[in-house]
């Protein structure tokens, strides 16, 4: 019998991804891997994937049948069976599976035509494959009518959360149903509760508003379970879009849109296991984000910037602060990052606040859909008019404020306590950020957020004196130049800042006086035309460089890369009048000599242009007398 053929480098990767920390670890050492950033799981994946040495089937091989059952469950596939060799089989013969399903049977790339290889990238970054988004997606589109993304997007995701919670609850109700006859209670609102599922009161059931899509009134309908689950559940009070019983909204088309939704698992155990709801989400706002274009990118910010903020910071306990969060992507991506490194959730305590109202609902439902507990204050505020956490000192702040903002009514704090290293514009809030950011750090408090490019070299209105201050303070650890067209807000290339208000931690290395400086404007890969990814590779590349520099334990040894990253001294950085901009301190890429003599090397590219001039003088020629015989013919 024919082997399987082998299975893609996606399909390795997502079965990886099951295994623990320090499973991956041990085989790392078995196959004798190097592998620099050794707490970081991901790095042995990239290691173990990339490796021409690493037979996967002996890898399977040496695995626990409790793993290889937890690999086969995570890639949807069937965990049943005693035998180890059954279940690395079963595995193994995904390599003939070349559907979207699940997260694992992703095909060749290099083999698919350029709109599928796109297709793919696509739901690659958006979350994962499930099999469903973009039918989903499509559906959703229908109910653009003479709404436009902003709009629509509540009122879809509100319908998703709203599946969510009747599953969960349906679930709940099976169970205590069953239990009836030693003293559950179906009806009971605190069974659910002690559970940390939502009570969904009858009104607001999927299948009694499933069984009703049909008819004209079900956007009231919908709108009055909104309002009923909000009722009975404080939490959500004030979260829920209830819009739609709105004219401009088709009915027929929101009933097909209820009949699709219903069609898909979301809130049960094994979904919610799988994160289903959290992918589909995530596949929903980077999408929204395209439609919207620079509005869209106001809530959302790319899970690969996301993702390279979080592994750079690496924060495995304490206060996680977001003064400007959307929808809540940075402390979803914090909770997954303590959970990937042998964390639980709940060791980061997580403080938000976001000044648009629906984005801000839009960011409860996020975090609730995920179980995690959240302060994002008592509503929808400014964070630099009306700070709902005044008080707060946090161990981690991240965000993605808004780009070079000009109405943020900067005249109105102009005395404001919180500008210690200078008064920002009034025109340009970015350094009304920065300050913010600082003044929330705790005494061994780490920052890293994005800004626009202009911030590392900008003199106008003051931000020059501003920025240096900030740097003699010795408050910049690490400065990232990243590539352009990462952001659907902008197709300009933006900058991650990193600061420390203890570069002497006696966790980490003492910096003082120094800071790292990475260009990763190179880095990323293409999903379109207009949209670029960083890469795992690439993240890990670059938060990699950071720890090594920074010292963080079991992290590999740093080196000056040219090109890269280069670590400067404050004395450099004066003598380049503060700007911070990487490419200042990096220099140029190594390059191979190829030992062909100078004087050789100029004659033979003399020669060349000499023939490109005159292939270019003869191109010239034929189109003059092509246009001068269309003349003739007029």
């Amino acid at each position: 019998m024919a082997l399987p053929p082998p299975l893609t480098q996606q399909q390795r990767r997502s079965a990886l991804e099951q295994i623990s920390r320090d499973r991956l670890i041990r085989l790392s050492d078995h196959f004798k891997l190097i592998v620099g950033g050794r707490r970081v799981a991901e790095n042995h994946i990239s290691a173990i994937i990339e490796s021409s040495s690493v037979d996967f089937s002996e890898l399977l091989g040496l695995l626990k049948r409790e793993e290889l059952q937890a690999i086969c469950e995570g890639l949807g596939l069937d965990r049943g069976g005693r035998e180890k060799d059954v279940l690395v089989q079963r595995i193994l013969n995904l390599g003939e599976t070349r559907d979207e399903v699940e997260t694992a049977a992703n095909a060749s790339v290099a083999a698919q035509p350029q709109a599928e290889t796109r297709k793919r990238a696509r739901a690659e970054k958006n979350g994962g494959d499930l099999g469903f988004e973009s039918t989903l997606w499509q559906a959703a589109d229908k109910l653009r009518n003479n709404l436009d993304a902003a709009e629509y997007k509540h009122v879809v995701l509100g319908l998703i959360f709203l599946k969510y919670v009747s599953d969960a609850f349906e679930e709940r109700r099976v169970q205590l149903l069953a239990e009836a006859d030693q003293g559950a209670d179906a009806e009971d609102p605190d069974e659910y509760r002690a559970e940390n599922i939502f009570w969904v009161p009858r009104e607001a059931r999927w299948s009694q508003l499933q069984a009703q899509a049909k008819q004209p009134t079900i956007g009231k309908l919908v709108d009055d379970a909104m309002v009923a689950i909000e009722r009975d559940n404080p939490s959500l009070k004030g979260v829920l879009p209830k819009e739609y019983a709105r004219p401009g909204l088709d009915k027929q088309r929101l009933g097909e849109q209820i009949d699709l939704i219903g069609s898909i698992g979301l809130g049960d155990r094994e979904n919610r296991s799988k994160d289903i709801l959290g992918r589909v989400y995530e596949y929903f706002l980077s999408e929204f984000a395209s439609a919207e274009g620079k509005k869209g990118g106001q809530f959302y910010t790319p899970r690969s910037v996301v993702k390279l903020l979080v592994e750079m910071l690496a924060p495995y306990r304490g206060r996680v602060y977001d003064p400007c969060c959307g929808s809540g992507g940075m402390f979803i991506q914090s909770e997954k990052f303590v959970e990937a490194h042998g964390g639980r959730l709940g060791d980061i305590s997580i403080f938000g606040q976001e000044s648009n109202p629906t984005t801000w609902r839009l960011a409860k439902m996020n975090l609730a859909i995920r179980g995690i507990d959240a302060n994002l204050g008592a509503e929808n505020a400014d964070s630099f008019h009306r700070d709902e956490h005044k008080d707060l000192k946090a161990d981690y702040v991240l965000a993605n404020p808004p780009f070079n903002d000009s109405d943020w009514g900067g005249n109105r704090l102009r005395e404001d306590v919180r500008w210690k290293f200078g008064v920002p514009p009034a025109g340009n809030a970015n350094f009304a950020w920065v300050q913010h950011f600082i003044h929330h750090l705790a005494p061994t408090g780490i920052a890293g957020f994005v800004l626009a490019n202009g911030s590392m070299s900008s003199n106008q209105s003051g931000e020059g004196d501003i920025r240096r201050a900030i740097i003699e303070a010795d408050l910049v650890d690490c400065m990232v130049a990243l590539p352009g067209q990462l952001f659907y807000s902008t197709q300009i290339p933006v900058c991650l800042w990193f600061l420390a208000r203890d570069k002497k931690s006696n966790r980490l290395r003492d910096r003082r006086g120094q800071t790292l400086f990475i260009d990763a404007r190179k880095l990323g890969r293409m999903l379109d035309r207009t949209h670029r990814e960083l890469t795992d590779e690439d993240i890990a590349r670059v938060a990699g460089t950071y720890h090594a520099w920074r010292g963080d334990k079991g992290a590999a040894k740093y080196a000056d890369l040219p090109g890269f990253c280069k670590a400067a001294r404050l004395e450099e950085i004066s003598s380049h009048d503060f700007v911070l901009t990487p490419g200042r301190y990096v220099g140029a890429e190594d390059v191979q000599d190829d030992d062909e003599p100078f004087a050789a090397r100029l004659q033979r590219l003399t020669s060349v242009l000499r023939a490109q001039f005159e292939e270019g003088a003869r191109l010239e020629q034929a189109i003059r007398e092509n246009i001068r015989r269309l003349g003739d013919g007029v």
